[in-house]
């Protein structure tokens, strides 16, 4: 047998342990992981020169923009700034222009995708306004359905205690995941019209809007709606010790619930507010130290599931309004994510197992993606492969995405990924991108609907 592809001599991730290899690929798939010798004839063979090899990384918490928001960002540019920054997946939330909650939406954005994506894109809906559209939405290929719970959104009006209930029911039933954004609408709305009222505009009132208090409330709230449903709920960008708190009381229960953190609330915190000004303005905010401490103790004590960039690119524009209420919220973050925590791995923040944990098997495994996540015979080719002793500087200017500005621009970090493959074929090579828009593919959520 000829294999397509054979990688030799790497430094690879599997099972915990790092194991000098070689690894044979064949129609997108591996299908011998062994010594050189053992390794198959192979139209292309690679010498990796002893680079560190990890499984194809996911990203589960994107908004790659496109449609009427493609001035921002779009399939191309975006899917460009994940394989630059070493994901093979990624999962693009569904609050675009138009939003992404019915099948003729979902139907149009995957055709869209299909022919302009370099890695693999899996797309979320939001919630239906009629319910009973949620199962047709999820066999179309839904990968997941969002709850914003900070701003009216979707068709589930988050205001109505019993329609949540029935949405989280319903999903249930579906078997799909519902990744939350976890802010209570009613109190931002409160606290934001008394600083309007008082004239307090400035990037740190964004905070006292946005408070650990805000989280806390949708968090026990989104529980409660959901205590009656087999929802597998789970968090998204989790920034609080207290919202922390309540989701590791709530996985105490049994209850079937995960969370993410960003980077950005790991490796910032509120005093940056006052250094970047309006770019740094978020949603959920940046936090005082105090709970910086704590997430990064959640990572490293395995309390925390995921790791997503929520990768929010604006142009600069949107973000330099003189009002903070004028201010687009989030940042970009798909070039930086994996270079930010490989940094923390240096610093023995956490290992390299918490950081495959957190980057390609645990999203894997909530979203059902069985494929992915892990590098085995009979898994598709996906792999991130790293320069580890790389020392280099962030320059935003040089960005794939769309958004050339960053809080991390100047940083120096340690560790680069230098390669992305995507079934089998080379997507970036050394930061350029080697391949067409289409190389990816699309991911179509396997959940079995049973109402």
């Amino acid at each position: 047998m000829i294999a397509d592809l054979v990688l030799n001599n790497t430094k690879t991730y599997i099972k915990g342990e790092i194991l000098e290899c070689s690894i044979a690929i064949e129609e997108g798939k591996f299908i011998k992981i062994g010594r050189q010798p053992q390794m198959p004839n192979a139209d292309q063979k690679i010498n990796l020169h002893g680079m560190l090899v990890l499984p194809g990384l996911i990203d589960e918490h994107v908004h790659l923009r496109d449609e009427k928001k493609a001035y921002k960002e779009d399939f191309i540019s975006g899917t460009a700034a994940a394989a630059a920054g070493g994901f093979t997946t990624v999962l693009d939330m569904p609050n675009n222009q138009p939003v992404t909650n019915n099948v003729e939406a979902l139907k149009n954005r995957l055709d869209i995708a299909e022919r302009r994506t370099l890695v693999n894109v899996g797309l979320y809906s939001e919630f239906p306004r009629n319910l009973t559209e949620l199962p047709q939405i999820s066999r179309e290929g839904a990968i997941g359905f969002k709850l914003f719970m900070g701003n009216q959104v979707g068709g589930l009006n988050i205001d109505d205690d019993q329609a949540l209930k029935n949405g989280f029911k319903t999903a249930g039933e579906v078997g799909t995941v519902v990744a939350v954004h976890a802010e209570d609408k009613n109190q931002i709305m409160f606290n934001e019209q008394q600083l309007k009222q008082t004239k307090h505009n400035s990037a740190k009132d964004f905070l006292s809007a946005h408070t650990e208090q805000t989280e806390v409330q949708a968090m026990k709230r989104v529980l409660k709606a959901s205590e009656d449903s087999k929802t597998n709920l789970h968090f998204c960008h989790v920034t609080s010790q207290q919202g922390l708190e309540t989701i590791k009381e709530a996985k105490k229960t049994g209850k079937k619930v995960t969370c993410e953190v960003t980077p950005n609330h790991l490796m910032l915190s509120s005093s940056d507010v006052a250094l970047y000004g309006m770019m740094a303005i978020m949603m959920p905010p940046l936090r005082d130290k105090t709970h910086q401490e704590a997430l990064l103790k959640g990572i490293s004590q395995g309390d925390i599931d995921t790791i997503g960039s929520d990768h929010a690119p604006h142009t600069i524009e949107e973000k330099s309004a003189s009002s903070v209420w004028e201010v687009k919220v989030g940042v970009p973050g798909l070039e930086t994510a994996l270079p930010l925590m490989l940094t923390l791995v240096r610093k023995n923040w956490l290992t390299f197992q918490r950081l495959v944990e957190l980057f390609a098997e645990k999203p894997a495994e909530i979203y059902g993606l069985v494929s992915k996540g892990k590098i085995e015979e009979g898994k598709d080719a996906d792999l991130t492969i790293i320069d580890y002793n790389q020392r280099w500087t962030v320059v935003a200017a040089e960005f794939k995405s769309k958004a050339k500005f960053s809080l991390y621009n100047g940083w120096e970090v340690v560790g680069k990924p230098v390669k992305t493959f995507v079934n089998g074929a080379l997507i970036m090579d050394e930061s350029e991108i080697v391949a067409k828009p289409g190389s990816g593919k699309i991911i179509r959520g396997g959940n079995k609907v049973s109402i």
